[in-house]
């Protein structure tokens, strides 16, 4: 899990281990591990995502405060935003947003493609540095799923330029490739098909098809 984990924990109230310390709480123990296999069940595309994510959002509801709740939602959306799954909103966090965090309110527009000069201090700092270098401060990232996610939000936002899209396009497609994350990989080689078919680039868009030949029987 460590691939993605700083994400998972940074998102669902920084679960710290249990190997130090004193014992955590069971609802912490709990809501850890379904995330993680959430966030594995999610990026393979299979069904027990659904499950493993209503196990994270009861452990988390049982402790009963709106802003944990919140924070794991902002999980579930961060995942559907990598996997290009673009929804007007993180309808999840919107029942929580008028007692959220200032942070989690800021990571909120984040994952919309969205920020304020204002709202940067708010963000973590590789958040932060996507919002302010663009694709330039993705190679730098050591986790995977954080880069994934950095280049959607990027492409989301508008704020990069048509000429640099198929650099982004790319190396979404080669994370996703490079963990085997099916889901997101469908939707990023989907996405290079249509652009390779729209600048009539015949010979990429065979072998994209054939990319996704593989995929689809993968499943």
């Amino acid at each position: 899990m460590k691939r993605f984990k700083g994400l998972v924990l940074s998102l669902v109230m920084a679960l710290s281990a249990c190997s130090s310390g004193p014992r955590a709480p069971d609802w912490q123990v709990q809501a850890q591990g379904a995330a993680e296999r959430y966030t594995s069940a999610y990026l393979a595309g299979s069904r027990a995502a659904d499950a493993e994510w209503q196990r994270t959002r009861a452990a988390v509801a049982a402790t009963a405060q709106p802003q944990r709740v919140a924070r794991a939602e902002l999980l579930r959306c961060a995942l559907q935003v990598a996997s290009l799954d673009w929804q007007p909103t993180c309808a999840g966090f919107e029942a929580f947003k008028q007692t959220a965090l200032p942070a989690d309110a800021a990571y909120a527009d984040y994952l919309l493609g969205r920020w304020s000069s204002a709202a940067l201090v708010h963000l973590g700092s590789t958040q932060r540095r996507v919002a302010e270098q663009g694709a330039k401060a993705l190679p730098a990232m050591d986790e995977p799923l954080s880069r994934l996610l950095g280049a959607a939000v990027l492409l989301r936002s508008g704020s990069v330029a048509p000429t640099e899209q198929d650099a982004l396009v790319v190396l979404a497609v080669e994370v996703a490739s490079a963990q085997g994350w099916r889901r997101p990989l469908l939707a990023w080689l989907g996405l290079q098909l249509q652009r390779a078919q729209a600048q009539g680039r015949t010979d990429q868009v065979e072998l994209i098809r054939q990319r996704l030949a593989l995929l689809a029987g993968s499943a």
